[in-house]
């Protein structure tokens, strides 16, 4: 099936990987490996930036990838809209760690920047109080300082110690065990002491408290795990290893949304000879003992792989795709109770006018943090006041938008439908209006009178949209109890040739996260499919 239409070339000012054989066949396959690998066939049930990374990964090696997408496009949370002239991106948008895209194309010779165009973005995000305060956040080390100044002086120091604990554990848990799948307790075991020594049992706001004093400085510095779905309150402190990962990477953007990111990996595996089967359900993996033996979708479709991955919802996945198998519904009570993170409300709207002075990434933060967190992740109720993730990519990238207008997505985190049972239909409008509101009471006064077109996007829509458990936004909860080994398993461990990719297992959720989830993965494909007939 043709892939979206990508964007036109430009040269990417980011570091170049060359991990490609210096001997490649048309399609720049090394021709050892297209021989290993002849004959060999595997699946990726949907086409997320999980599930692109690893079909890219596996083509790349000569064995036959079938990606199948259940939606209109591929994406999965990476879905966008047009209305109106203007493109709203569903999410994510927040592009990090560069080199771990563009190792993507480098494995068979290509470049990213022959298919994808990324923009820096700065300052990364703009951070806003009810009481006015502003803090601009980014990699500009002097510029970081200054706004640290303003608010504390004393803390300048103390978050120079703070960088040098998150490079810690960058390194430990980012660079050493990111792209490594943890199949047994031992090798879980193994990783235990280095954490042990950077106290990975603290949270990630308990971390930066302990380097940082004022109160809105601490929210700044820990408010990124809500990014992946967790708490900072309760998110383990090896989240903190974000800071170092954007102070060293930058923050990005594709020119025409993160979508275009999608189109172009698409056709990158197209290139690479891969196929793509959009707009067709997968029903069913059915198995053969301890094997994924056929796949099948709701048009009817059925065909044998030697391989079978899911970058489905990891709940999905089990309960409803391997229902005809002993191993879904035993996988999917174990799920059941593991706790997941919570979902989202999502305003889209397009205005008329720019606005210059509003940055790409803000957020509008609430008068209370832990009040709010808990109400979002333990009390399981709606709040009347929220913290907002406004995204502005128009000022960025004006081709998100007609000439003379702006895109934007205001984004709530809300507790999950298992939490928080509410009738949306009912509760949506009104959650929009208040949203809007407090966009246009903070930064855009007659934003009402300005609005070109707009739609809301629900806890339920994730579940109906995405087969999410319960209108999760980013699966499991990044727990450290729910992590490395204790998180979905790369590889199941039953079905011998069944695996997962995506925010469900091992590291979790955010680009990097999956795209880091697809190397595990693929690096355990790529072993077992060697034996495949050998």
């Amino acid at each position: 099936m043709t892939a979206p239409t990508t964007p036109s070339a430009s040269p990417l000012a980011a570091a170049k990987l060359d991990l490609a054989p210096a001997l490649r066949g048309k399609q720049g396959i090394d021709p050892v490996l297209a021989e290993k690998y002849s004959g060999k066939s595997a699946c990726v049930i949907g086409a997320g930036f999980g599930g692109m990374a690893l079909a890219i990964r596996l083509q790349s090696h000569g064995i036959a990838t079938t990606v199948v997408e259940a939606r209109d496009r591929p994406g999965g949370r990476a879905y966008y809209w047009e209305r109106d002239g203007f493109t709203f991106d569903a999410g994510p948008t927040v592009i990090t760690d560069p080199p771990c895209l563009e190792e993507l194309w480098a494995l068979t010779g290509h470049n990213i920047a022959d298919d994808v165009e990324l923009m820096k973005v700065m300052p990364f995000y703009r951070l806003n109080w009810p009481d006015g305060t502003n803090f601009n956040y980014s990699n500009d080390e002097a510029d970081l300082n200054s706004e640290i100044a303003k608010l504390n002086p004393d803390d300048v120091v103390g978050y120079q110690r703070f960088l040098e604990y998150s490079a810690r554990v960058y390194e430990e848990g980012y660079l050493k065990l990111g792209t490594v799948p943890f199949l047994d307790f031992k090798s879980m075991l193994k990783a235990a002491p280095a954490l042990i020594k950077e106290q990975a049992w603290r949270s990630v706001y308990s971390m930066v408290s302990s380097y940082i004093e004022h109160p809105k400085l601490r929210e700044a510095f820990s408010f990124h795990s809500l990014l992946v779905g967790g708490n900072p309150m309760n998110t383990s402190s090896i989240y903190a290893l974000i800071h170092k990962l954007e102070k060293d990477g930058g923050v990005w953007w594709a020119r025409g949304g993160t979508n275009r990111l999608i189109a172009g990996m698409v056709r990158h595996f197209e290139r690479l000879g891969g196929t793509m089967r959009v707009g067709d359900p997968v029903v069913q993996v059915h198995t053969m003992g301890t094997r994924a033996d056929e796949v099948e979708t709701k048009s009817g479709w059925r065909e044998r792989f030697d391989a079978v991955a899911s970058n489905g919802d990891i709940m999905h996945s089990y309960k409803d795709l391997l229902s005809g198998s002993p191993r879904g519904p035993q996988m999917a009570k174990s799920l059941k109770r593991k706790s997941f993170s919570p979902s989202l409300f999502v305003v889209h709207f397009g205005l008329e006018g720019t606005w210059p002075g509003i940055a790409h990434h803000m957020i509008l933060f609430a008068n209370r943090y832990k009040g709010l967190l808990d109400d979002i992740f333990k009390n399981g109720v709606l709040p009347e006041d929220f913290a907002i993730y406004l995204h502005h990519p128009t000022v960025t990238d004006p081709s998100m938008a007609p000439p003379g207008k702006s895109t934007f997505y205001a984004l709530v985190p809300v507790a999950h439908m298992g939490k928080m049972p509410v009738d949306w239909d009912e509760v949506g409008p009104k959650l929009e209006k208040m949203v809007l509101d407090e966009v246009g009471r903070r930064l855009i006064p007659d934003i009402h009178d300005r609005i070109v077109t707009k739609f809301s996007y629900a806890p339920k829509d994730f579940q109906q949209d995405l087969s999410a458990y319960m209108g999760s936004a980013f699966s499991l909860e990044p727990l450290l109890w729910q992590s490395a080994y204790l998180r979905g398993h790369n590889r199941d461990d039953v079905l011998g040739n069944f695996y997962l990719v995506g925010a469900g297992t091992h590291p979790g959720a955010g680009i990097p996260g999956v795209v880091g989830s697809a190397k595990a993965t693929a690096g355990l494909m790529l072993e077992d499919l060697a034996k495949v007939g050998a």
